[in-house]
C-alpha cells in the first residue's frame, strides 16, 4: 500500500464524510487504487490562476492541478477518485498535521522552518517573488519598495520575505491573492507580491489584460515542494518517483506550456529533487 500507512484509516474515514460535499469528484463506490482507498484527499488552491483554481462550473485547472493529478495516478488513484480540497497558505502545516488531505500541491516553497513541521517531496519548480503593479507604472529597483504600500497572503514565504528585507514597506496580509489583486485595481495598495508564476497567471486572465504588469524583480528563488506530513518517508519516496516519471515523460513541459504559455512566462527547467531525506 503506497499511501501513508500511519493514517490509511483515518483518510478513508475522512474521504466517506466529505465525499458529499467535497469537490473534484470521488465517493466511497469508487475503485480502491493501489493506494488502500477509494478517494485521496489533496490540497491546492483555489484562486490562482494558472497553477491551481475553482473555475466557475466547479472544474480544477493549473499547473499544480496537472502534478497533483499525475502524482495521484502513480499512486493508483484515478481522476474522479481525488478530492481536491482547499489549502490556503496559513492553514497547510495544520491541513496536514490533522490529516484532512494527504499532500498538498499548493505553491508550496521549501524554506527549513516549514520543513520542522512538514516533509517535502520534490521541488517539482522553481519560480521568483516579484511584484504585479498596474499598467504603465513602474518599480525599477528593489530599494523603492519601501517606500510602496504592498498586498500578500498571510503565511506566505512572500510576506516573510518582505517583512524581513523591506522592514519600512506597508504590507496588508490578507487571505487569499484574488482579494489583494482587487485592492491593487482599485488603488488600496501599490502592488502585489508574490511568486512571478502566480503574478502571471492573474496578469494573462482575460479579464485583466492591459490592467497590470509584473516588475520584473527577481527578489527571491521560490522552490515549490509537495507537502506531505512530518514522517511520512515512503509517501515522499513514492511522490519523488512520480515527478521525476512526469518530467521525463514530457507531462511536466506539456503542462507548463499550456497553462503559462499565454502569458508569455518563461518558466525555468524543472529543478533537480533534492527533498530525499
Amino acid at each position: 500500500m503506497r499511501l501513508r500507512k500511519a493514517s490509511a484509516i483515518a483518510a478513508s474515514v475522512l474521504a466517506l464524510s466529505l465525499a458529499a460535499t467535497a469537490c473534484g469528484g470521488g465517493d466511497d463506490e469508487g475503485g480502491s487504487g493501489d493506494g488502500g482507498g477509494d478517494t485521496i484527499n489533496v490540497g491546492i488552491k483555489y484562486d490562482q490562476p494558472g497553477l491551481g483554481l475553482k473555475t466557475p462550473d466547479g472544474e480544477f485547472v493549473g499547473f499544480d492541478v496537472d502534478v497533483a493529478t499525475y502524482i495521484a495516478g502513480e499512486l493508483g488513484y484515478e481522476p474522479d477518485q481525488i478530492n481536491f480540497v482547499e489549502s490556503p497558505s496559513g492553514d497547510r502545516e495544520t491541513m496536514l498535521d490533522r490529516g484532512d488531505v494527504d499532500f498538498i500541491v499548493a505553491s508550496y516553497s521549501i524554506t527549513d522552518e516549514r520543513k520542522e513541521m512538514v516533509d517535502f517531496a520534490g521541488p517539482y519548480f522553481v519560480a521568483h517573488q516579484d511584484l504585479l503593479i498596474r499598467d504603465g507604472e513602474s518599480v525599477s529597483n528593489p530599494e523603492e519598495i519601501a517606500d510602496l504600500m504592498l498586498c500578500s497572503v498571510g503565511g506566505s514565504t512572500s510576506a516573510a520575505n518582505l517583512s524581513e528585507q523591506y522592514p519600512g514597506a506597508g504590507l496588508h496580509e490578507l487571505a487569499t491573492y484574488s482579494e489583494c489583486l482587487t485592492g491593487l485595481e482599485n488603488g488600496t495598495v501599490d502592488a502585489l507580491t508574490t511568486d512571478d508564476s502566480i503574478l502571471a497567471g492573474y496578469a494573462a486572465q482575460e479579464q485583466n489584460v492591459g490592467k497590470f504588469a509584473l516588475a520584473g524583480l527577481n527578489l527571491s528563488d521560490e522552490y515549490y515542494g509537495v507537502g506531505v506530513p512530518k514522517g511520512e518517508t515512503e509517501l515522499r519516496d513514492d511522490i519523488n518517483a512520480a515527478i521525476t516519471a512526469m518530467v521525463d515523460e514530457g507531462a511536466w513541459q506539456e503542462s507548463i506550456d499550456e497553462h503559462f504559455g499565454p502569458a508569455n512566462y518563461a518558466a525555468e527547467p524543472a529543478p533537480e529533487i533534492t527533498e530525499t531525506s
